[in-house]
């Protein structure tokens, strides 16, 4: 096991492993025991009471974080040429078709988000095996397949994510950086837990949240009360 430094030892020390703390105390600490160089990113872990693996209990959805999450999103809209100028003007980082759909084939895929149009669908299907295991296949529920090219990217430039459960049954969302404030982690922190206690499929039995952690990059966990209905 790796040794821990001198700084992460003193975070350590601040997090009582005991403790479950509100959203407001645990927005606050967690800047607290941040000390990395680089403005770290601050992470939610939402452990659910679903079943994954059933697709009646797969909990998956888009929220926009009142704050954005801090980080330069990279957005590549497969757009045919009548779309091209809302793409721009909205934002996106690169705007084209064929030439990215080939650059993609031969393994590019340097871009946070894909915005595409029903009709570019069916060119993306031979493409699943790259952007699927990366996240980056569009998907109509997300909001990235859709004719209203200029709000979807508008949308993921201003902070709109998108998560969804994993096979343990975790939700990680990344919900902002260190060098926010302590009210904007809470925030959108807030906004996020929300948005998937709106989510709770009908047909969940027990605790829907089962623990709440809140970290930033290379610092502990602080747990955070669960019991938000």
């Amino acid at each position: 096991m790796a040794r821990l430094t001198k700084k992460q030892k003193e975070a350590g020390a601040k997090v009582d492993a005991n403790t479950i703390y509100t959203l407001k105390e645990a927005s606050e600490l967690v800047k607290e025991i941040t000390n990395t160089k680089f403005d770290a990113s601050i992470d939610l872990a939402i452990r659910l009471g679903v079943d994954p693996k059933k697709a009646n209990q797969m909990v998956r959805g888009v929220v926009t974080l009142p704050h954005g999450t801090g980080k330069e999103v990279r957005v590549l809209a497969l757009v045919t040429p009548d779309k091209e100028a809302d793409a721009k003007e909205a934002g996106a980082d690169f705007v084209g078709l064929d030439e990215y759909l080939q650059k993609i084939k031969d393994g590019w895929t340097d871009v946070d988000v894909i915005v595409t149009m029903p009709s570019v669908m069916g060119k993306l299907g031979p493409l699943g095996r790259v952007l699927g295991p990366r996240g980056l296949m569009p998907n109509p529920k997300t909001g990235t397949v859709t004719m209203d090219i200029k709000k979807a990217v508008s949308d993921v430039k201003g902070g709109k994510i998108d998560f969804k459960v994993d096979k343990s049954g975790i939700v990680h969302a990344a919900i902002g950086k260190a060098s926010f404030t302590p009210e904007k982690i809470y925030e959108n922190a807030d906004e996020l837990l929300k948005t998937i206690m709106k989510l709770k499929p009908t047909t969940t039995k027990g605790i829907y949240v089962k623990s709440v952690f809140m970290s930033s990059t290379m610092s502990p966990s602080i747990s955070i009360d669960a019991k938000l209905g």
